[in-house]
């Protein structure tokens, strides 16, 4: 199957050429080739509008990544190290690619949840529009559109694209480094080797090894096909190679060539080492196990349930992107017994890079044992979506090869789809029998030789029947806020149920709990209703089940709680979220005594204040609390040098579950709580907490540092 070619323009483009002036300078190119296909605009509609609609019901989503926004945006040096404190003491626990983005748009257009959501909602429609592109030059516009679509419509895709984790922006850079790959099989030209390259050390950027899944297919095709031979493949190779590496290193390298002194903390890091937050805590942690993962705080369907070959399907991943993969993975398969894998075959390279891609993801997906969430499979998705369209134009084509594909095809995607309904036995009642009904009549129509119209019937109903429940589960997602630390396609039920094993994110069985405070109005019409309590001064709805502190933090003008069920914080400062009110007496006392930023154990604990007030508070214990270990004589150099001077401790060393045994950053603030000033102070709810005044105290930090060391030895050896 060769490229199509683009067709003819539209006949109203003729009557144009009677003007005085040509079509083509009435539209640019782009534009004309998206006017002659309609299928691409339709995708692309309904793409832009399952990711826009009623977007600002989702608030500020990851309020850790919304306060890391708003510090970057006003501070050029908190940009360039993704500071996630206004004072610049600690990074967030990712590189900072995807929030460079979002605080650009910030600086545009003001701090305001559409402008750190929008450039998320077009980052999803954008690589909806070049999988489309991807899939038709190999395979047609009609299979392009169906893997367009298969893309728009999985539910985890409309989840990350209303959200400001950033995996939006990861999707889009892997499937855009395939895209320059396929343009490379048609000319065999360096530039988009490198162009590919470019695209993954960008996503490195985004969020480090993980964009790394699509290389091994890209490198093994384009050594396998090497279309100038292999030496010459070796060499371009190289290029896109070291472009990758040039792109995905700058920032690391950055960071290491700055001085400590003149850099945040690095958080999630015991040793202030970018390289450690790449390999470890980001890195080989997140497959093999490590402190703090599912193993050593139960699993359960948070981290994506137990690891297995079968993981893809359960109740916390299968209905987020596992409803077809059946078809996907026939699809695959007969592509490789039809191109024999061939040098010559045009499908050949195509084949292994996206089926290197959806192979590398679907394998680390199913086994990794560390740190694991399910919207992580939005990666995975694109690649999935990409082998369905190549088996839809493989049917299409007819012959043979596609009346033994059809029956195949169709019901690898029939089982998959009823595991997945299976596993989410009481929804969609009415799928399974339109998937059996209609997936049997369309397997058995499209075997036999069938052509023309009646065939194209026959294959359009059976994949709206194949359709119809991840696109029905993908468009409740825009029916609530989708937002909290992790995003969730489907209805309500899929943020708090994760299946009838139940509490994806806790619900019942985690306990209570008010999510945090001042919700934002529910969205109607396009991008919704603006947020209540007056945009950025407002609070945030936590996810029914989500991660929520008791009592949530609720800044003048919020209304409303959150969600119920999550983990919550018991002492000031501390827990996943904290006692925010004892933040917030905390404040208020170091404002009317000063000044000066407040370290608090979590980054999560800074969050909202950051983001209701632009609080000076900054999180010394990373994203739970227990992520990150800063020295006492760190402590002691930033109080010195004027970037700290309050330290508001719980003891409690953040949220922990049982089995989690990192303690964050509680021995350098036990040494604090030694040498600085304890100051006690009352809220408006008559409960004390002590605050620490460290100001003239970084001598007496670094003494107590060392007596504490010395103890600490001491007690060893005469253990």
């Amino acid at each position: 199957m060769t490229t199509d070619s683009y067709p003819a323009p539209a006949p109203w483009a003729s009557r144009l050429r009677s003007g005085a002036r040509r079509p083509d300078r009435l539209l640019p190119r782009v534009a004309q080739r998206a006017v002659a296909r309609p299928e691409l605009l339709g995708v692309l509609a309904v793409a832009g509008v399952l990711n826009l609609w009623g977007l600002s019901v989702n608030g500020w989503a990851n309020t850790y990544y919304g306060a890391a926004v708003r510090s970057m945006s006003a501070s050029w040096h908190n940009f360039l190290f993704a500071s996630m404190d206004p004072a610049g003491l600690m990074t967030v626990d990712k590189p900072p690619l995807a929030l460079w983005v979002q605080a650009l748009s910030v600086r545009i257009f003001g701090y305001h949840p559409l402008s750190v959501l929008v450039p998320e909602a077009l980052m999803g429609v954008l690589a909806v529009g070049l999988l489309y592109d991807l899939v038709r030059r190999r395979f047609g516009r009609v299979a392009g559109f169906v893997a367009a679509l298969a893309l728009a419509t999985t539910p985890i895709t409309v989840a990350v694209s209303r959200h400001n984790n950033p995996d939006a922006l990861l999707v889009l850079l892997c499937v855009a480094a395939v895209w320059f790959f396929v343009r490379a099989l048609e000319d065999g030209r360096t530039r988009w080797l490198v162009l590919a390259g470019l695209c993954v050390g960008l996503g490195f950027e985004t969020k480090m090894l993980v964009a790394l899944a699509v290389v091994p297919g890209i490198a093994l095709a384009w050594l396998w096909v090497a279309p100038r031979g292999r030496a010459a493949a070796a060499r371009q190779l190289l290029a896109g190679g070291a472009t990758m590496l040039v792109a995905g290193l700058a920032w690391p390298v950055l960071v290491t060539l700055t001085p400590a002194a003149d850099r945040p903390w690095i958080s999630g890091t015991s040793d202030n080492s970018v390289w450690s937050l790449i390999f470890g805590y980001n890195g080989v942690g997140r497959l093999t196990g490590q402190t703090g993962g599912p193993n050593s705080i139960g699993g359960g369907a948070m981290f994506g349930s137990a690891p297995g070959p079968f993981r893809l399907l359960n109740s916390a991943l299968g209905d987020q992107a596992g409803w077809l993969l059946g078809f996907a993975a026939v699809a695959g398969v007969a592509l490789v017994v039809m191109s024999r894998l061939r040098r010559r075959d045009p499908n050949t390279g195509w084949l292994i890079a996206v089926g290197g891609a959806f192979a590398t993801s679907a394998i680390v997906f199913s086994f990794a044992s560390g740190i694991f969430h399910p919207y992580y499979v939005s990666l995975l998705a694109p690649f999935t979506a990409a082998l369905i369209g190549a088996g839809v134009g493989i049917i299409v084509a007819g012959g043979r090869s596609g009346r033994i594909v059809a029956p195949l095809a169709i019901a690898g995607g029939a089982v998959t789809e009823l595991i997945v309904l299976h596993e989410w036995s009481g929804q969609l009642s009415w799928a399974a029998p339109v998937v059996i009904g209609v997936g049997l009549a369309g397997a058995v129509a499209l075997s036999l030789p069938v052509s023309g119209r009646a065939r194209t019937v026959v294959l359009g109903a059976t994949l709206a029947a194949l359709f119809a429940a991840p696109a029905t589960w993908a468009a409740e997602t825009i029916g609530h806020a989708t937002n909290g630390t992790f995003p969730t396609g489907g209805p309500t039920v899929a943020l708090t149920a994760g299946g009838p094993g139940g509490g994806r994110f806790g619900g019942a069985r985690l306990g209570g709990g008010r999510g945090f405070g001042g919700g934002f109005g529910g969205g109607r019409g396009f991008f919704g209703a603006p947020p209540a309590g007056g945009g950025p001064a407002g609070g945030f709805a936590g996810p029914p089940g989500g991660f929520a502190p008791p009592g949530g933090f609720a800044p003048p003008g919020g209304g409303g709680t959150g969600g119920r069920g999550g983990f919550g914080g018991a002492g000031p400062g501390g827990g996943f979220a904290g006692n925010t009110a004892s933040l917030q007496t905390a404040i208020t006392y170091a404002n009317a005594h000063g000044g000066g930023t407040i370290a608090v154990e979590s980054q999560s604990s800074a969050a909202a204040a950051i983001i209701s007030s632009n609080a000076n508070v900054a999180g010394i214990g990373g994203f739970s609390g227990r992520e990150s270990s800063v020295t006492a004589s760190w402590i002691a150099a930033e109080v010195a040098s004027g970037h700290l001077r309050w330290v508001l401790a719980s003891g409690g060393g953040g949220f922990g579950a049982p089995g989690d045994t990192r303690s964050g950053s509680q021995a350098a603030i036990s040494v604090v709580a030694q040498a600085c000033k304890a100051d006690k102070i009352t809220g408006t709810s008559s409960s004390s907490v002590t605050l620490y005044d460290c100001r003239g105290r970084a001598s007496a930090i670094l003494e107590a540092a060392g007596t504490s060391a010395t103890t600490t030895r001491a007690s060893a050896t005469k253990a």
